[in-house]
């Protein structure tokens, strides 16, 4: 049996506490050139992959993620499954943004990888829902 999830990893038009926001159709390129899905990290640590973005994309809030856990049996499923943990977050290159008066507005991304992490930069940035398949 296997634990998954859905949530945003990213908001539109809402600044984080770096102060980036990311405006919609940022991530449209890095998705739409992917050739393969997106990794699911433990707190942005490579050497913890914990398994797999099924499924993102952005709709006119942010960018919608689908994940599978690997180990519907690991201390981070466990914490997922309580909602001891929710945060979401992901790793990125700014490709093109602006400065702004309130920090830096991120017109296009590419993405990397997708973290699960207990204090996501984007406060909102979180899991919404969990199931076992």
């Amino acid at each position: 049996m296997s634990l998954r999830f859905a949530g945003y990893a990213a908001l539109f038009d809402r600044a984080d506490a770096a102060r980036d926001t990311i405006r919609a159709g940022a991530f449209a390129r890095s998705l739409r050139q992917r050739s393969g899905p997106l990794p699911l990290y433990w707190q942005h640590r490579p050497a913890q992959r914990i398994g797999w973005i099924d499924h993102a994309a952005e709709d006119r809030h942010g960018l919608r993620v689908i994940a599978t856990l690997d180990d519907s049996a690991s201390r981070g499923a466990a914490l997922l499954a309580r909602r001891a943990v929710s945060g979401l977050s992901f790793g990125y290159r700014a490709r093109r943004y602006r400065l702004g008066p309130a920090g830096r507005e991120l017109d296009e991304i590419d993405i990397f990888e997708v973290s699960l992490v207990t204090h996501p930069l984007q406060h909102a940035a979180r899991v919404h829902f969990v199931t076992r398949a």
